[in-house]
């Protein structure tokens, strides 16, 4: 088999240029010369393995950041928004769209954030009544939508928050215990912690310099929230730092976003890096044995497996996806070529949606998307009780998997057959490739389709090739 070539030039002149170096100094480190340099900053020749292994022993790079990252995202995101039907007729080739996404990400971007307005405003037009009754004209995009691409195109890692959080609770002697940690954190700033028999799962009181954590939770939530709120009082400079670093469109969107750099903090304190990936290798990524382990849930877990993804150390590459039982897709990640779609939900044909049938197992599937690449994926249901009876029991299913090349390294492909029958799915239904697909909800956005009245099959129509 002919190995793929790596071309990689914009993640070439990031990294010169982060380091503050001429392409004559890069080159000299490298031992290539200066044309050839130019010639891979540009995409005109690949970057050789010679290259590869100099970029590792010089700056300590990990060759996995050339091959998977923001490229393929913007490849994905690209190819969703070309499945609009404005594009029918002028749709690139998925080989431009590469060219594009690695050559140059920033004119990528701005073709995303064209079309995420382009879409705004004809949502807007389409209900003009309501639209004309509003002060707000921008066509930014919401605040949420904002910080979850944040997220999305940091590879869900934010390497200062993460590292803040393995330090605060790693001592001399290895893992604090999270709640002494926490009180002892919190006792500095003569802030008082209880555990209230509240409804409210945390609320903090500046003026009496009060705690309150609700003792109706589970332990990893009483724990992951007394994390976030230490994060939100003792580490603060770092969070407002790396919001100016990412320069929000509006105050809404950096009051969600520090949010989710809490609740990160609140994570990776639970489950420290190092600690963590030490764990999960050992139990073969076993998420009930981490969760013990730890003092986590399962989706806390799960989450925490697909942000394994920091330079020199990175895991495997996970994705993570949250669904409600309308089948929205309330959270997602991949650190692998699998995209989700930003619009939709999830492919039908997934076993995420069956998680809900089987409450408490997990459930398996050996899958193929139509790019013919293998995954083993993992569902389960996970269940939020309030806490007495009147309180709403909120219920997802998560999804996490990766490539069936990393199967071995988990306990949940014990007895499969990874040479046997894998199951099609694809990304959603509005760009998927598949004619023959008996669940298809939506005809594919960017082919053709026949009715012929006198022949019915699962579908009312054919798509045309």
């Amino acid at each position: 088999m002919a190995t793929q070539k790596l071309y990689a030039g914009a993640k070439l002149r990031e990294m010169r240029t982060r380091l503050g170096l001429t392409q004559k100094a890069f080159s000299e480190k490298l031992a290539v010369s200066l044309p050839y340099l130019n010639q891979m900053e540009n995409n005109n020749r690949p970057v050789s393995a010679a290259v590869v292994l100099a970029l590792a022993q010089e700056f300590g790079l990990d060759v996995t950041e050339l091959t998977v990252g923001e490229s393929e995202r913007l490849v994905s995101d690209m190819r969703e928004a070309l499945a609009d039907p404005v594009f029918a007729a002028n749709s690139p080739p998925l080989s431009d769209l590469r060219l594009a996404a690695s050559n140059a990400p920033a004119l990528a971007r701005a073709f995303l954030d064209l079309h995420r307005a382009y879409r705004q405003t004809h949502e807007r037009l389409a209900s003009l009544d309501e639209a004309l009754g509003r002060d707000e004209t921008s066509l930014r995009p919401s605040p949420w939508e904002e910080v979850r691409d944040f997220f999305h195109y940091c590879d869900n890692y934010i390497d200062a928050v993460d590292r803040a959080a393995e330090h605060f609770i790693t001592g001399p002697k290895g893992r604090k215990d999270v709640i002494s940690a926490a009180k002892e954190a919190l006792a500095q700033r003569g802030i008082s912690l209880y555990f209230s028999d509240s409804a409210v799962m945390r609320q903090m009181d500046h003026a009496a310099k009060r705690l309150d954590v609700s003792a109706r939770s589970a332990g990893p939530t009483q724990r992951f929230q007394l994390l976030l709120q230490v994060a939100l009082i003792t580490q603060n400079a770092l969070l407002e730092a790396t919001l100016d670093l990412a320069r929000f469109h509006t105050p809404e969107a950096r009051d969600i976003a520090k949010m989710g750099l809490a609740n990160y903090f609140a994570g990776a304190a639970l489950m420290p890096y190092r600690a963590f990936m030490a764990a999960a290798q050992e139990t073969r990524h076993d998420l009930e044995r981490l969760a013990d382990i730890f003092g986590a849930s399962i989706e806390q877990v799960a989450h925490r497996l697909s942000t394994l993804q920091r330079p020199g150390a990175k895991g495997i590459p996970f994705f993570f996806v949250r669904v409600d039982q309308a089948g929205t897709i309330t959270k997602r990640h991949s650190a692998t070529r699998l995209q989700f779609a930003r619009f939709g939900g999830a492919c039908p044909l997934w076993n995420v949606h069956r998680a809900f049938e089987t409450p408490g197992r997990f459930l398996r599937q050996l899958a193929e998307t139509p790019d013919g690449v293998r995954y083993l994926c993992l569902a389960r249901d996970v269940s939020k009780p309030g806490g007495s009876y009147h309180a709403p029991t909120r219920r997802y299913a998560i999804g996490l998997g990766c490539e069936v090349r990393h199967a071995a390294a988990l306990v949940y492909a014990d007895g499969l057959d990874l040479k046997g029958h894998f199951e099609p799915i694809g990304i959603s239904c509005r760009i998927c490739e598949r004619a023959d697909c008996h669940q298809r909800s939506v005809p594919p956005l960017e082919r053709r389709l026949s009715v012929d009245p006198n022949r019915r099959t699962v579908l009312p129509y054919e798509i045309v090739p």
